[in-house]
């Protein structure tokens, strides 16, 4: 992608989503409409639908060439990432928005033939855009980010992971990732892969691994961590399909290994 053309998307990109921000936050106290999609935890509300559409309005009418890739169903059907892909979720982090009110995130990446140029992640409520064009280094809001901690010790690191794996069930050996948390320093969760993502680009975190990521979780992140020097993969160590949903291992790459020996004893 040219620079001036992708700075141009960037530029209307990031004026997209702050205005989509400001729609959310002038709606956050208004009653919702809550519905489930594959399961009763996978929520929904009218404002996902509202932001979705939004966004996807304001890039059809400008880029009407380009495709989406969109949570909510407004985007394209597609079976390949040729051409300029945009990959969205508009409120990345659904159960904090309906309970918390705070700690969700709007996602939007951008692709070319299959390479990350544009990656945004932008935390609503506290105001704090997670930004990143290829090659030119990450930011949270005008502030560059820091490339990785090249020093960091396994035994220091902490983790990003939903703690249903430390309980017994069906994807993994809780007893294995019990393991991994008593090595490492510690573990966190937030509830939002999007803002995982961005806290393993500021350093908050130095990694972060889920089961069953769709492409709008992650795009962005993908973008953003690999501007500071992240490494993002599936659980088995190899590359990311956007088209599919994926296992991740987002993370510094001083520790990947060793998590990935962790994650290949646990898989079930």
């Amino acid at each position: 992608m040219i620079d001036d053309k992708r700075n141009s998307i960037y530029l209307n990109a990031r004026a997209w989503v702050l205005e989509a921000g400001q729609q959310i936050r002038n709606q956050i106290n208004e009653p919702r409409i809550i519905g489930t999609k594959s399961n009763p935890n996978d929520l929904v509300t009218e404002m996902d639908k509202q932001i979705e559409a939004f966004l996807v309005g304001k890039i059809k009418e400008t880029y009407p060439e380009h495709c989406i890739i969109g949570e909510e169903g407004y985007g394209d059907e597609l079976t390949s990432l040729e051409g300029t892909v945009w990959i969205i979720d508009p409120i990345d982090g659904t159960m904090n928005f309906v309970h918390q009110r705070k700690n969700f995130a709007i996602s939007v990446g951008v692709f070319q033939d299959g390479v990350g140029e544009i990656g945004l992640i932008y935390d609503v409520m506290s105001d704090v855009l997670y930004h990143a064009k290829r090659s030119e280094g990450a930011y949270k809001n005008e502030e560059k980010l820091s490339a990785l901690n090249e020093d960091l010790k396994f035994e220091e690191s902490l983790l990003g992971m939903n703690h249903y794996f430390l309980c017994q069930n069906r994807m993994v050996d809780e007893g294995v990732m019990q393991q991994l948390i008593r090595a490492v320093r510690g573990s966190r969760t937030y509830g939002s892969a999007a803002l995982e993502f961005a806290y393993v680009a500021e350093g908050i975190i130095d990694g972060y691994l889920s089961m069953r990521l769709a492409p709008w979780d992650i795009a962005a992140g993908i973008v953003i961590v690999n501007e500071v020097g992240g490494i993002s993969t599936n659980l088995d160590g190899k590359p990311l399909n956007l088209l599919e949903i994926n296992s991740l291992l987002t993370c510094n790459p001083q520790i990947q290994e060793q998590l990935l020996t962790y994650i290949k004893k646990g898989r079930k």
